[in-house]
């Protein structure tokens, strides 16, 4: 059966780069004064911060139902029949549902994985399930080596702005006006155990304690060289820096990055805003 790979703009690539590996995307949206932009296609990463810096409010949503169709009525010209999915979690979004819907709409089977997160990992379990499927696995095998991934993967979030979060909706008021106050640096997660849903875990005075904090974490988990661990930041590289000369301090031999942190994450989370995410690679 000929399958098409299908992701969105939360793997942080847009359509021309991940097209070059053979895998399909749709852009999610970005909206601000009543307008909605294709998420690094018509609004670039760079322009999304200069935004954001400037004080605008943006907001996010999944891809219009009208551009999955149509992608999707043309991959079935083109001969495929099934269309395996990999979007942004639905913990996040109901791309995943949308993808589902557009596909019964016009005819194909659908298959998908829920990477419970989104960034560096929802590409990586595209590009793989691409790869094994080409090598003859079969897609229950796929979702079965690619579940080892996602069982391991997890995301903390260590937000600066926190008065971003509360005009955001996303922080009360007064818990917002505390933190600024009492320097308090939450910590939030976000993986399969909270399915994909952001949650709250731990709270400290600054965002260098913060940062050793999820290094403690990430030890108990057994985090080894066998991992790759990918720093996020929403607009702050030196920090970025800083963060990542702590892990390769920690973890020594694991492959580690930077990049900066995904619309879809960093427009609810402010600017300043440090992530990291890390999974066990596949053998």
């Amino acid at each position: 059966m000929k399958t098409a790979f299908v992701t969105d703009s939360g793997t942080g690539k847009t359509v021309a780069q991940l097209e070059e590996s053979g895998i399909f995307s749709i852009p999610l949206q970005v909206s601000y004064d009543n307008t909605n932009y294709q998420d690094l296609e018509e609004l670039s990463l760079e322009r999304i911060y200069e935004l954001m810096k400037e004080g605008v409010m943006l907001s996010t949503s999944l891809p219009s139902l009208g551009k999955i169709e149509v992608l999707f009525e043309q991959l079935k010209r083109q001969g495929y029949e099934r269309i395996f999915a990999v979007p942004i979690c639905s913990g996040l979004s109901g791309t995943l549902n949308a993808m589902e819907m557009c596909a019964k709409t016009v005819g194909l089977a659908f298959e998908y994985l829920d990477c419970h997160v989104t960034a560096i990992v929802q590409e990586y379990l595209v590009k793989k399930a691409k790869e094994l499927y080409e090598q003859g696995v079969s897609i229950e095998e796929i979702k079965e080596k690619l579940q080892v991934v996602i069982d391991t993967t997890n995301t903390y979030l260590l937000p600066n702005d926190l008065q971003h979060l509360k005009r955001g909706g996303r922080l009360t008021p007064l818990a917002a006006t505390l933190g600024g106050l009492l320097r308090i640096k939450p910590i939030l997660k976000i993986n399969q155990d909270t399915q994909g849903k952001i949650d709250v875990v731990d709270k400290v005075r600054t965002m260098h304690k913060a940062m050793d904090k999820v290094i403690e974490r990430m030890k108990e988990e057994g985090v080894d060289e066998n991992y790759i661990i990918t720093i996020a930041d929403a607009d702050d590289r030196e920090e970025a820096l800083h963060y990542k000369e702590k892990v390769e301090a920690a973890f020594p031999n694991a492959q580690i990055q930077i990049i900066t942190l995904v619309s879809v994450v960093g427009v609810h989370t402010g600017r300043g805003c440090q992530a990291i995410q890390y999974f066990r690679k596949l053998d």
